[in-house]
């Protein structure tokens, strides 16, 4: 398996240039501007200063980096490259755009589910993949749309659009691949742009759960057991006179056995294990009973498993309200 010189060299070129067009952040205006100096005069590119504010600071950067794109410019197929990447930069952040689409949706979609479900477990997971696999085949889509000469979408100028279907055909003769490049820099754009979701993190999600049950969050804190300081219970609390202690983990594996160890030491009235339960086993359960701790698993591993609901003192998470709690 051998790359070729010339076309490792183009597909190089296209990629630097890309990337620091990403860096310079052209505006709309700025880059129309240079796309029809370009036209109207190739051998003047050094004149693309005059679009650039060079009284700022930010305008010195972008000139900076645009005259380090010059520089490299060194024959007629050098300039097409940056013609055809500064056409698909101008695009990039539409593509972005449809690419979080569905993580949106996805978000929206987690106001309606359990915050210690499964279903909304896999969600948060999922969200972040599944906003870069639609990035990824949403430019494979457009990149296709290329190659056949159609129409990506209504609001791209058709003309404007056939140029990028000519630029990226002569290219492609030369060896460029534009799709694989263009994914380097476009993971990158995907990956700073994902959103943050609280939901992620496991104990935000039960906390979330607390508050949605009537406790006040100025009222739960986190601290270590004052008799096992080697403990940490995620949540702390105290409803009725009786003292509460939560410890939150996803899944328990050998964890648990610290949480049993507390409870025989520990004055705290009530511990409670929150966990999505998916590796927790009859006997596993069992055991964290025998101690005196309270279990709280996802409903679908709740309703799946029929020695869970068999256990005294083992409960569903919508199981999990402000009576539940004052009743334990």
């Amino acid at each position: 398996m051998e790359i070729n010189n010339s076309k490792f060299d183009i597909n190089l070129k296209f990629y630097f240039f890309m990337k620091y067009l990403v860096k310079i952040n052209f505006s709309n205006i700025q880059i129309i501007n240079i796309l029809s100096h370009i036209s109207k005069d190739e051998n003047s590119l050094y004149e693309l200063k005059q679009y650039i504010k060079l009284n700022t600071k930010n305008g010195i950067n972008q000139w900076n980096y645009l005259e380090q794109i010059i520089y490299e410019i060194r024959d007629a197929t050098d300039l097409h490259v940056f013609i055809f990447a500064l056409k698909i930069y101008s695009i990039k952040d539409f593509l972005l755009e449809l690419a979080k689409i569905k993580q949106i949706s996805n978000i929206e979609l987690l106001s309606k589910l359990d915050p210690l479900s499964l279903e909304y477990d896999k969600i948060t997971i999922y969200n972040p993949y599944s906003t870069r696999v639609n990035g990824a085949l949403l430019a494979l889509t457009f990149f296709n749309h290329i190659d056949n000469n159609q129409f990506f979408h209504n609001n791209i100028d058709k003309e404007y659009f056939l140029t990028i279907c000519r630029l990226s055909q002569e290219l492609r003769k030369h060896g460029l691949e534009p799709n694989q490049i263009f994914m380097l820099i476009f993971n990158e754009s995907i990956n700073q742009s994902i959103i943050s979701n609280s939901g992620n993190n496991y104990e935000d999600r039960i906390l979330q759960k607390l508050k949605s049950i009537g406790l006040n969050r100025e009222q739960i804190d986190k601290k270590h057991d004052e008799n096992d300081s080697s403990t940490e219970f995620d949540f702390f609390f105290n409803l009725n006179g009786k003292s509460y202690g939560i410890g939150a983990k996803r899944t328990l594996r050998e964890r648990y056995k610290q949480f049993i160890k507390t409870s025989q030491m520990s004055n705290i009235d009530v511990m409670i294990e929150i966990t999505l339960g998916l590796d927790l086993g009859e006997e596993k359960a069992k055991a964290i009973r025998n101690y005196g701790v309270y279990l709280i698993v996802a409903d679908e591993i709740y309703s799946q498993n029929k020695y869970l609901q068999s256990i005294d003192g083992v409960f569903s998470s919508s199981q999990l309200t402000l009576d539940l709690l004052k009743s334990l």
